[in-house]
């Protein structure tokens, strides 16, 4: 069921009621996504937030030559173009499946509903924080850890993403390029 994975991956940040993820789940509808498809395009306003129930998807940003990964979302994680949603407003960003994935999708409107009430209120805090936290921790990584640190971390984090995900993504996320990747992965095996 929908509600129980949102509720256990949600329960390590707020521990809500049963009842509040039933509700969330009926505001939202079940939608499927192909390999590498475009949710998302550059530039477009964001007009959904989704969690991910099988599959995965990335955020990517255009430079100057190709798009960069910016960010990774898998099962039983939210995901989408956040600051977007948050501020209304169009981003560079681009949202896209990177496997074949199902998600439940709560369209902008229901999503800022949540903030009637007291519980959804403290839940969409928390998302944001933990985004936030999140993000702040990618960047200072970025600046302080070199490559072979950051690849060991996201290995450490998600040790799947290797049989999941194409090296050129990964390799962008990390900001290195695919042959980098390649190297490290021989040294750290």
């Amino acid at each position: 069921m929908p509600h129980n994975l949102i509720k256990k991956s949600f329960d390590k940040y707020f521990d809500a009621p049963i009842d509040t993820w039933i509700n969330f789940v009926k505001l939202c509808d079940i939608v499927t996504f192909k390999k590498e498809e475009i949710i998302k395009k550059s530039y477009a306003i964001e007009r959904y937030f989704y969690f991910i129930l099988q599959g995965s998807a990335g955020i990517f940003l255009w430079n100057k030559s190709n798009f960069v990964c910016v960010d990774f979302a898998f099962e039983n994680s939210f995901f989408g173009d956040y600051m977007s949603l948050l501020t209304g407003e169009s981003t560079p960003l681009q949202t896209m499946t990177i496997e074949k994935s199902e998600m439940l999708r709560i369209t902008k409107v229901e999503f800022d509903k949540l903030s009637l009430h007291p519980i959804g209120e403290t839940i969409k805090r928390i998302a944001s924080e933990t985004s936030f936290i999140d993000k702040q921790q990618q960047q200072i990584d970025l600046l302080t850890r070199t490559a072979q640190q950051r690849y060991q971390t996201m290995m450490s984090k998600f040790p799947e993403i290797i049989k999941r995900i194409p090296q050129k993504y990964i390799a962008s996320y990390l900001g290195i390029t695919p042959q980098s990747l390649s190297r490290i992965r021989k040294m750290v095996k």
